[in-house]
């Protein structure tokens, strides 16, 4: 199949990803109203792709059962008004499930979240993704990466197999080598999202993505957009405003490893009143201190 075929799938990844979070009722249960409210708030923001079971979304304290429910609620609520890229993961068996699970619901592509496992070949990695891939090959599929040590021509390789690997979400925290990555892969060859969403994506863009993902999206879409527009447009000063705009809240979410990279975007979504501040272990509630640093600037954003 040629990538002419995945034409619309490559152009819903030239965008602004939107990663949605994962709201929680106070049982402890996904809260389906308010899921459904923030996915509607993100359409009627603009926002035309969208990433369910993605990290932001707490991937990975999800059960098998949430993750398709979190699926279904996406694409129900999406209509025909975004593209949707199902973010997919675990053993091989449970991400091919989960891909054919996408399919049956009608989405257009899903991510495949890095191997969860301490011992990664690149060979190996090919294999995994290349089970995935040929298991639903009328999706386009994105490789999440955030292993430093992958080279660009075991991507090519796998393109080569699977023809509908279409883009990639490149996580790994530096510019240049991204950069020489997708010169390797294949600069024209896939969709490049910055996996590091706003505070990468003008380095990113001027090393050749187009695309990129974002967490703060849920808290205020006009800002992510405002950046993509800046970017499409080679305006990297006007992108820069945007950036010092995010810088703090972004800051705050990558502190300490990441630590709290969801429990900021929740607990500004909670200030505006739009769902809980509930996250799961191995997630925590933020301290006082930083709640009402958090709320300020939730606050201070044109939403």
């Amino acid at each position: 199949m040629s990538g002419v075929a995945f034409e619309g799938q490559r152009t819903a990844l030239a965008d602004v990803v939107a990663i949605p979070v994962t709201p929680f009722a106070e049982d402890g249960t996904v809260d389906q109203d308010a899921h459904r409210a923030l996915l509607r708030r993100l359409l009627d923001g603009g926002v035309t792709t969208l990433t369910p079971n993605g990290n932001t979304g707490e991937f990975y304290t999800l059960t098998p059962q949430e993750r398709r429910l979190v699926t279904e609620l996406t694409l129900q609520e999406a209509g025909g008004r975004a593209a949707i890229l199902a973010g997919v993961g675990h053993d091989v068996s449970t991400a091919v499930a989960s891909a054919r699970h996408a399919r049956e619901h009608g989405a257009q592509m899903v991510m495949v979240h890095q191997p969860v496992h301490p011992y990664v070949s690149q060979a190996g990695w090919v294999d995994y993704h290349r089970a995935v891939a040929a298991s639903v090959p009328e999706l386009g599929v994105v490789p999440y990466i955030r292993n430093a040590q992958l080279t660009g021509a075991r991507l090519a390789e796998l393109a080569d197999a699977c023809p509908n690997v279409i883009g990639v979400k490149y996580a790994v925290p530096d510019a240049a080598r991204f950069a020489a990555f997708a010169r390797d892969a294949g600069l024209d060859r896939f969709v490049w999202v910055a996996g590091l969403a706003e505070p990468y994506a003008p380095s990113y863009f001027s090393a050749g993505a187009t695309g990129f993902t974002s967490g703060l999206v849920n808290v205020a879409p006009s800002v992510s957009l405002n950046m993509i527009d800046a970017l499409r447009a080679g305006d990297y000063p006007a992108a820069m405003k945007v950036w010092e705009q995010i810088r703090r809240f972004e800051e705050l979410r990558a502190a300490n490893g990441s630590a709290n990279n969801v429990t900021v975007v929740k607990e500004a979504l909670a200030s505006l009143g739009l769902c809980r501040r509930d996250v799961r272990p191995p997630s925590r509630h933020l301290p006082e201190d930083e709640r009402a640093e958090v709320a300020a600037i939730a606050a201070g954003w044109s939403l």
